[in-house]
């Protein structure tokens, strides 16, 4: 339905802001209004000025930092998603959402259920409630000092893998792997890896592969998402549906 609503003009819009709430966990308000102020792209996260919890920082993984950059122009208005007229927020979310999933199974459906959706995932991942609070800004644990100019390395690595596993969701992709790799092996592994490219300082076989990562078809890239990742994760199968 997203792909077929998104090949219409007049629903591109509204199709952006879905897969971005179903990436985040943001709550609608929160994405319909988000400010280009709001949203850090280099240190992956997004400084929300009003959530219901007030000010909140929340981590974005790979798949958003990258959508909002290729978004992002040199001529933009204040929001995001903006509306017709002046300066103004998206507007018609609500219509075009009741029209893309009318008479269909969907149909009683509410943009809230893509929140629920997002931390139920992370959890099936092995996520804790603590991160996941973090992640979507529960009052519990939301991310909310504004002297914080860093995020945890862990929630942006944890944001990266969900929102990569629910990318690759929305695009057709059947994993076989549902949860995180835990055995000792795995976690060799990836801590070899990890530690060999920082001792090395290869500088250029680091590039070299975030260039390949680039270059591979889109259903391997969704899940790995470049190296953040894999570090924390290992590999995992992917299989085009």
């Amino acid at each position: 339905m997203l792909r077929d609503g998104a090949k219409q003009e007049k629903y591109t819009t509204a199709v952006d802001i879905i897969r971005q709430l179903a990436l985040t966990g943001c709550r609608r308000s929160e994405m319909i209004g988000l400010k280009w102020t709001e949203a850090d792209t280099e240190a992956s996260y997004l400084r929300l000025e009003d959530s219901k919890e007030g000010e909140s920082i929340r981590p974005i993984g790979l798949p958003v930092v990258e959508y909002l950059e290729r978004r992002r122009t040199d001529d933009v208005g204040t929001y995001v998603f903006p509306g017709q007229g002046e300066d103004n927020a998206f507007g018609s979310f609500p219509t075009h959402w009741k029209h893309l999933f009318e008479d269909s199974p969907l149909s009683d459906v509410t943009p809230h259920v893509l929140r629920h959706s997002f931390a139920s995932i992370a959890n099936d991942l092995g996520f804790t409630e603590v991160t996941i609070a973090a992640l979507v800004g529960h009052a519990k644990g939301s991310v909310t000092s504004k002297y914080i100019h860093t995020l945890d390395t862990a929630l942006i690595m944890a944001a990266d893998t969900i929102a990569g596993y629910i990318q690759g969701l929305l695009d057709g992709i059947e994993f076989k792997q549902t949860a995180y790799a835990l055995d000792r092996d795995s976690r060799k592994a990836a801590l070899a890896r990890f530690l060999k490219r920082a001792s090395d300082g290869d500088l250029e076989a680091i590039e070299e592969e975030r260039r390949l990562a680039a270059q591979m078809p889109r259903q391997a890239c969704h899940l790995t998402s470049a190296t953040r990742t894999q570090t924390l994760t290992g590999e995992a199968e992917t299989q085009s549906a």
